[in-house]
């Protein structure tokens, strides 16, 4: 594929996944204010750009999806890179704005993803193969665990129930 084609599936393939989730939002927000026929729709909308970002991806994905350890190197360098570089900006930008909830929500975000990034390394060394059967994952924040899921997330503090556990 040529190098402006590929960046422009690329691109419409990030365009379609965040209108997937945006449509969910507003599915969830036309629910509680009591119009489910337009949650219905947006629902449903949400579904066919689903299938166009899957579409999108399918093209892209030989360029993108390697072997299984060049894909937990690659994504092990994203979340450390991600967790070191580019959150405690996004921090210190909200810090500096006052905007404290999401300066909050950051920080959690950079928190789990240091976590994200020690089991993809304990990946790369073969600690974890056939041996995890299940992960937690905090609803709250994102941390992750292949243990039990504790009494309190160790990220937000978010209570043992607030985990979904992913098989």
């Amino acid at each position: 594929m040529k190098e402006k084609t590929k960046d422009n599936v690329y691109k419409a393939f990030i365009g379609e996944a965040k209108a997937y989730f945006r449509l969910l939002a507003y599915a969830e927000k036309a629910e509680e204010e009591e119009v489910p026929q337009i949650a219905l729709l947006f629902r449903a909308i949400a579904e066919a750009e689903r299938v166009h970002a899957t579409s999108h991806l399918n093209l892209v994905k030989d360029l993108l999806v390697k072997d299984t350890d060049t894909n937990l190197m690659n994504s092990f360098k994203r979340e450390k890179s991600i967790s070191e570089n580019e959150y405690p900006d996004l921090i210190k930008t909200a810090e500096q704005e006052g905007e404290t909830t999401a300066a909050t929500t950051f920080s959690h975000a950079r928190d789990a993803e240091a976590f994200h990034a020690k089991l993809y390394e304990r990946a790369l060394y073969h600690v974890i193969k056939n041996t995890v059967k299940a992960y937690q994952v905090c609803q709250v924040c994102g941390y992750v665990t292949d243990k039990k899921a504790p009494e309190k997330c160790p990220v937000c503090g978010a209570p043992r129930e607030k985990f979904k556990t992913v098989e």
